[in-house]
């Protein structure tokens, strides 16, 4: 785990940033539907798993831009981007109905990404401890699957005055729509390094990383 600090009185957003993380801290949150008819057809052709392929395009794009990679750590009052950040992926348990995080660590590499999450997948299916461990992965960002609901909004609240400038990712099953599949994703950013237009980028840039993957 690497990370820059970076300096913020120099920060491109720092009139932003100070404005939301000292008079008005709070969060972006966006739902919008993604198209994945090609995905999915990708990932039927391909014998993939589609949670899997998604899951590792959505952490190319996280890690495509540092607005994204952001952190602040409180003990020494520091901005930081990391160099890198992974997903923790959450397996649910049909016979306890609660879930295990696992922890993956993301590769750009797409065959090496598929492996170890689809190995970390098969070990959380041999526990039900819920195995949050925060201290020890700081540069990991939340990737939650929702596969019971095609919502049409979802929101996710923190504690007033908790600066987590890490993003929270959430998805839900995809439904037919006009003939295409659509998939309901919220995106939630910190107001503090990020706008509305960065959360929209999320979507514009899973849209050009899925035509680009499914043209492989």
């Amino acid at each position: 785990m690497n990370y820059k600090i970076i300096d913020k009185e120099t920060y491109y957003r720092k009139g932003v940033f100070r404005h939301f993380t000292e008079d008005c801290k709070c969060s972006v949150s966006m739902t919008a539907r993604l198209d994945v008819t090609d995905l999915v057809k990708y990932s039927k052709e391909t014998d993939t798993k589609f949670y899997i392929n998604f899951l590792y395009l959505l952490c190319k794009v996280l890690n495509s831009r540092d607005d994204y990679k952001m952190a602040y750590l409180w003990q020494t009052d520091e901005l930081v981007c990391y160099d890198v950040i992974n997903p923790i992926q959450y397996i649910f348990h049909e016979d306890t109905e609660t879930c295990t995080p696992v922890y993956t660590n993301y590769s750009a590499d797409y065959k090496e990404f598929y492996k170890n999450a689809s190995s970390d997948i098969e070990m959380a299916k041999n526990t039900r401890e819920y195995l949050l461990d925060p201290q020890n992965h700081p540069n990991w960002f939340d990737a939650s699957y929702v596969s019971w609901l095609s919502y049409d909004s979802l929101n996710v609240e923190l504690p007033d005055g908790y600066i987590y400038l890490a993003p929270i990712i959430n998805w839900g099953r995809y439904r037919e729509e006009d003939s295409r599949l659509m998939m309901p994703l919220t995106v939630r950013l910190n107001h503090a390094v990020a706008d509305g237009f960065l959360v929209a980028n999320v979507y514009r840039l899973l849209e050009k990383e899925i035509e680009a993957f499914c043209r492989r």
